[in-house]
C-alpha cells in the first residue's frame, strides 16, 4: 500500500481527505491498528467516532471494514466531539478507541486521533503503526460491529459532576457559546440546559462545512461573533469551541479574549486550594511567564512541556499531576475527571468556579501581572522546510541567549521571552512573543523574526 509518511505524525494522523487522505488509509490503519492491538495483547472492542465533517461516514466505514477483516470487534458511538470518544474508553468494554477528526483544520482535512486502552498513541508508535501497513501483514477474522449512543449519558455525567450552576443568590449565569457548527453542536445545547445556566448559542447547526467561521478559538477573528454577541446579551462570559471541542476559547464580559495560559491560572487556583499545595500544573512552551508565576502562587509546581494532547497527558500520568492545559485551549483535568482534553467539561468547570466567586473573570485575574504579548502567530512553510529551520534555530539562539529546548526554542531575553516551535498538526513554524512593555516586544520579535527570514521564509 502506497501511503505519504508525512501524514503521520506526532500525534495523531492528519492530511487532506482525497489526496493524502483516501479510504484506502483508511482501511490500512484499521488493519495496521489491529495488529498492534494483538501484538501488545489488548483485547476487547474499539471504539470509533467521527466529527461532523463531510469525509467522515466514507472514513469511517474503510476504517472500520479493515478493523474488523482483522478479527476485531467494533463499538461505533457515531458524530460526537473527540471529547466523547475518550469518554468512551471509560465507560464502554473496550480496548481502544480511533476518533476521525480534522480537529481545528480546514473542512478539507481530516485524520484519525487513536488510543491503546486509555492512553494517546503518539510519536514512535504512530511511525510503528505506519511501517506495519506498509508492510501488510495483518491478523484476519471477522469483526463484528455494534452501535452504542453516548451524548446523553455523557451529558448526565457532567452535569452530575459539576452542576446545576448558580449564584450564591440562586441567580443564573448568563453565558453565550459558539460551536462554530463544529461538533460540539451535538452535546453542547444539552449540556449547558442540564447545568442550569442561561445560555446563548451560536452556530448550533452541525456543518462540518463551517459556513460562518472557522472553529479555531485560537485565531481572534474566530471569536468575534462570540465577542459580540457577548456584548448585545450582556453575559458574564463567552465561550467557543474548535471543530471536534477538545478547546476551549473564553471572552470575558467585557468581550476581551482569555487565552488559554491565563484561563489556566484559574483551574490551578482552584484546583490547588481544594486538593492542596505543592502538585505539579503542566503547560506548554508557549504559555506566558504570568502562568508561571500564578501557579507559584497558589502553590504549585509549574511544569513547562511539548505542545501536543498526547505529550500533555504521557506527562500528566507520569507526574500524577491533578492538571494540565496548553495556550491553544486543550485542558486537562485528572482532578474529578478522566485525565483527558475536553472543552466541554473545561467549559463547565470554569462556570463553576465563576458562579461560587461571585465575581466576573477578569475579577478573578485582576491580580495577574500584565505582560505584553502576542497570540499564536502561524508563520506558512512546509513541513520540510518547518523542521530543517528548527534545526538550525535551536543552535544558533542558544549560542546568544539562554534558551529553553523541551520543544521548538524559548529565547529567555531576561525581559521577555520568544518562541518558535515546528507544528506538528500543519506546516507552519508556530511562533510566539512576550515583554513586560511593548517596546520591548517589538525588540524581541524583530530580533527573532529576522533571523526566520534570512533562513528565506516570507513572513
Amino acid at each position: 500500500m502506497s501511503i505519504n509518511r508525512a501524514i503521520f505524525r506526532q500525534y495523531d494522523v492528519r492530511g487532506v481527505v482525497g489526496t493524502d487522505l483516501t479510504e484506502e488509509v483508511a482501511y490500512g490503519i484499521g488493519r495496521g491498528y489491529a495488529s498492534l492491538l494483538a501484538e501488545r495483547g489488548i483485547v476487547g472492542a474499539v471504539a470509533v467516532g467521527r466529527d461532523n465533517r463531510p469525509s467522515g461516514t466514507a472514513l469511517r466505514d474503510a476504517l472500520v471494514r479493515g478493523l474488523t477483516e482483522s478479527g476485531v470487534d467494533v463499538v461505533d458511538i457515531g458524530i460526537v466531539p473527540t471529547p466523547l470518544l475518550y469518554w468512551a474508553l471509560h465507560h464502554e468494554a473496550v480496548g481502544g478507541g480511533i476518533q476521525i477528526t480534522g480537529s481545528h483544520n480546514p473542512p478539507e482535512y481530516n485524520g484519525f486521533k487513536m488510543c491503546l486502552g486509555t492512553a494517546s498513541l503518539h510519536g514512535a508508535d504512530i511511525q510503528a503503526l505506519y511501517a506495519r501497513i506498509v508492510a501488510g501483514h495483518f491478523p484476519s477474522g471477522q469483526g463484528a460491529v455494534r452501535h452504542a449512543a453516548v451524548i446523553d449519558r455523557y451529558v448526565h455525567d457532567i452535569a452530575t459532576r459539576v452542576g446545576p450552576i448558580a449564584r450564591a443568590d440562586g441567580s443564573r449565569l448568563r453565558v453565550v457559546y459558539d460551536c462554530g457548527n463544529g461538533a460540539a453542536a451535538l452535546v453542547a445545547p444539552q449540556l449547558f440546559d442540564a447545568l442550569g445556566v442561561d445560555a446563548i448559542g451560536l452556530f448550533t447547526e452541525s456543518d462540518g462545512t463551517f459556513p460562518n467561521h472557522h472553529p479555531d478559538p485560537t485565531v481572534p477573528e474566530n471569536l468575534a461573533d462570540c465577542i459580540a454577541a457577548v456584548r448585545a446579551h450582556g453575559a458574564e462570559l463567552g465561550v467557543a469551541f474548535d471543530g471536534d471541542a477538545d478547546r476551549i476559547g473564553v471572552v470575558d464580559a467585557h468581550g476581551r479574549i482569555i487565552w488559554g495560559d491565563h484561563l489556566l491560572i484559574l483551574y490551578a487556583r482552584d484546583v490547588l486550594a481544594r486538593t492542596g499545595r505543592g502538585q505539579p500544573i503542566i503547560f506548554d512552551v508557549k504559555c506566558s511567564q504570568a502562568l508561571t508565576d500564578g501557579i507559584e502562587a497558589a502553590g504549585g509546581t509549574p511544569v513547562m512541556w511539548k505542545t501536543g494532547h498526547s505529550l500533555i497527558k504521557e506527562k500528566m500520568r507520569s507526574l500524577h499531576a491533578p492538571l494540565a492545559g496548553e495556550m491553544s485551549g486543550h485542558m486537562f483535568f485528572s482532578e474529578g475527571f478522566y485525565g483527558h482534553d475536553d472543552a466541554l467539561y473545561a467549559a463547565a468547570r470554569l462556570l463553576r468556579i465563576v458562579a461560587d466567586s461571585g465575581k466576573r473573570i477578569d475579577e478573578l485575574l485582576a491580580d495577574v501581572p500584565l505582560f505584553v504579548s502576542t497570540p499564536e502567530i502561524r508563520i506558512d512553510t512546509d513541513d520540510e522546510t518547518k523542521f530543517a529551520i528548527m534545526a538550525k534555530a535551536v543552535p544558533h539562539f542558544a549560542a546568544r541567549y539562554d534558551v529553553i529546548d523541551v520543544d521548538g526554542v524559548r529565547v529567555l531575553f531576561g525581559d521577555g521571552w520568544g518562541l518558535l516551535r515546528a507544528s506538528n498538526t500543519q506546516p507552519v513554524i508556530v511562533a510566539r512573543y512576550e515583554a513586560r512593555t511593548e517596546q520591548r516586544l517589538h525588540e524581541i520579535r524583530t530580533i527573532m523574526e529576522t533571523w526566520v527570514r534570512e533562513q528565506g521564509v516570507t513572513l
